[in-house]
């Protein structure tokens, strides 16, 4: 079976003139990726607003305040805390499309892919197969929305075989 090109896009808050953009366009392709998507998680500790947030900073403080300590779970290489979202409620993907840039980890994952990740509350990243890629774009345009230019720049690529990855 031929390997699919993916393509990363960039997806801070800092790219975007209202945080809003980036939480409408997660939200979306949570909505779009939700067949392929396995596990969203967030790590729930150390939560604080981005100070791109524009009009959601009163209810996304809500949303930080009113989540519960999390017993951090043991691995093999530490301990880790992290909170899971059913994304099929629709409650709780609006909710994690706010504390996902909250987060110092926020992640979506499929069958042993990264979708999009949030890592330190400044960085954003979608790796997204270009039959998914397809799908979000084509969801954002029957929006009404404009695809980020440098989304469309972006130049499909294809992961090397594990053993040329070193």
């Amino acid at each position: 079976m031929p390997q699919e090109a993916f393509t990363i896009l960039h997806a801070e808050l800092s790219l975007f003139e209202r945080a809003e953009e980036a939480f409408a366009l997660l939200e979306t392709f949570l909505e779009v990726a939700q067949p392929w998507i396995r596990s969203a998680v967030l790590d729930p500790a150390l939560l604080r607003l981005p100070d791109e947030m524009t009009d959601d900073r009163a209810v996304v403080q809500e949303l930080i305040d009113a989540i519960p300590a999390a017993e951090p779970k043991r691995a093999w290489y530490s301990t880790v805390t992290e909170r899971e979202f059913d994304l099929a409620d629709e409650q709780a993907r609006w909710d994690y499309t706010r504390l996902a840039y909250c987060s110092i980890l926020a992640t979506v994952w499929g069958d042993g892919t990264t979708y999009f990740e949030v890592a330190d509350q400044t960085s954003a990243t979608y790796w997204l197969p270009d039959s998914i890629k397809a799908l979000y774009f084509d969801s954002i345009k029957a929006k009404g929305w404009e695809i980020p230019a440098d989304w469309l720049a972006a130049v499909p690529k294809y992961k090397k075989p594990w053993w040329k990855r070193f």
